[in-house]
């Protein structure tokens, strides 16, 4: 009897898992066609095929499966943000790039917090909350999106660069509180110590791990796993945000490290033959499209349609306040003391725009949402209600303010 549960149980996770993939490649073919980033498909869809329609899938059932899918999932998607930034492009920039991915995510966050707290008459705590998790951006989301259009590389880099640090410090952030609001215990000096430690031991544990890992796929004859270089770089995720959990650091950080170690080997004196260099990108690029399915999906598939309905109007305030009032204080906060960097208005003015929300902020509201922290239904509509409208919006329109604000290399197109 106990078996036929079981086997019940694993045959229902695995047509969940094969209805999720092919309403994914249905929607990824889609926004093709139509123009719109496939992760506004994958929520909407999410939402269709979920319990408040449908009724195809319900991720409840599966909370172990659930966590597993949105843990690893986001932690994979920062080692591909990672992954995405080059060091050298990044030096000239470096000023704007901390100070964006460090003080306007926490800029951001009070200030939503404030935001949040006036639209929904929630607690601090989960206003505070909600403005962590949407205070970062989304590589996963832009990467695709400078890819299709020829930017100006400066901007471009500081944007990606951004969005990618941003990711792994919104992470951190709303772990913290998150902590605190389990804990019920609030301390300025243990929080800022907790927060330090996570942010210390989480770099130091990626850069060991990225190292020690890639060194044994490089091309050299001490390179022994050269010819698995892809199940390398998944395991290296996985080791890092383990063992930098298990030491009190940062799992989100570590395993972002990782991917910018990854992403600049040749800096450090790490070389891959052609053969896993392809194996690698190939294998590795598959899996993210299938994590940021998974995330999106599942995501959408766990709004309830009567909250979101009963939040709107107030999500939506929220979202108009993030776009035009947050996004540019803390983008204006944190490049006039870039003199280096020499940003142009216009340049400026851009970076205001271009802020979509996306896969971590996702993921971490999936996981707030199943386990059923105080104010989930305000969090979750509100975390939606910004990636749809950032997603369509921003995404949607991305090319047409940089053309506008003549920031498009002409001469490539």
């Amino acid at each position: 009897m106990e078996t036929s549960i079981h086997t019940i149980a694993s045959n229902n996770l695995l047509i969940l898992f094969s209805i999720v993939a092919m309403t994914g490649i249905v929607c990824s073919k889609l926004s093709e066609k139509i123009n719109i980033p496939d992760v506004v498909l994958f929520l909407i869809a999410g939402i269709f095929i979920g319990p408040s329609v449908f009724k195809f899938i319900d991720i409840s059932a599966y909370q172990i499966e659930n966590q597993l899918i949105l843990t690893f999932g986001s932690a994979f998607i920062l080692y591909l943000g990672g992954k995405e930034i080059s060091l050298k492009v990044l030096k000239n920039v470096r000023i704007t790039v901390l100070l964006l991915s460090t003080l306007g995510v926490i800029v951001s966050t009070f200030m939503m917090k404030e935001v949040v707290g006036l639209t929904f008459e929630v607690s601090s705590m989960t206003a505070l909350l909600s403005g962590a998790i949407i205070a970062s951006t989304d590589p996963a989301t832009l990467v695709p999106i400078f890819n299709s259009i020829k930017i100006k590389d400066k901007v471009k880099q500081t944007v990606i660069s951004e969005s990618a640090f941003n990711d792994a410090t919104g992470a951190i952030l709303t772990s913290a509180v998150l902590a605190i609001i389990l804990s019920g215990k609030f301390s300025i000096k243990e929080n800022l110590y907790s927060l330090s430690t996570m942010v210390i031991v989480g770099i130091i544990i990626g850069i060991m791990t990225g190292i020690l890992l890639l060194k044994l796929v490089n091309d050299k004859p001490y390179g022994i796993l050269k010819d698995f270089a892809p199940i390398i770089s998944i395991i290296s995720v996985i080791i890092s945000y383990e063992l930098s959990t298990k030491l009190g650091g940062s799992g989100y950080m570590s395993c972002f490290i990782v991917g910018i170690i990854n992403g600049n080997k040749k800096n450090f004196n790490i070389w891959l033959t052609q053969k896993s260099y392809d194996a690698d990108v190939h294998v590795v690029e598959t899996l993210g499209t299938i994590c940021r399915m998974m995330i999106f999906i599942i995501l959408g598939s766990q709004v309830d349609l009567q909250i979101l309905i009963k939040y709107f109007v107030p999500s939506v305030v929220s979202v108009i306040c993030l776009i035009f009032i947050v996004r540019p204080v803390s983008v204006i906060l944190c490049t006039i003391f870039d003199k280096n960097a020499n940003w142009s208005k216009k340049e400026i003015l851009f970076m205001m725009w271009v802020r979509e929300t996306g896969v971590i902020p996702a993921a971490l509201c999936g996981i707030i949402t199943s386990m059923k922290i105080p104010g989930y239904e305000v969090i979750s509509s509100v975390v939606f209600m910004t990636i749809l409208i950032t997603l369509i919006i921003q995404g949607s329109t991305t090319k047409y303010i940089a053309n506008k604000l003549g920031l498009l290399e002409l001469d490539n197109e």
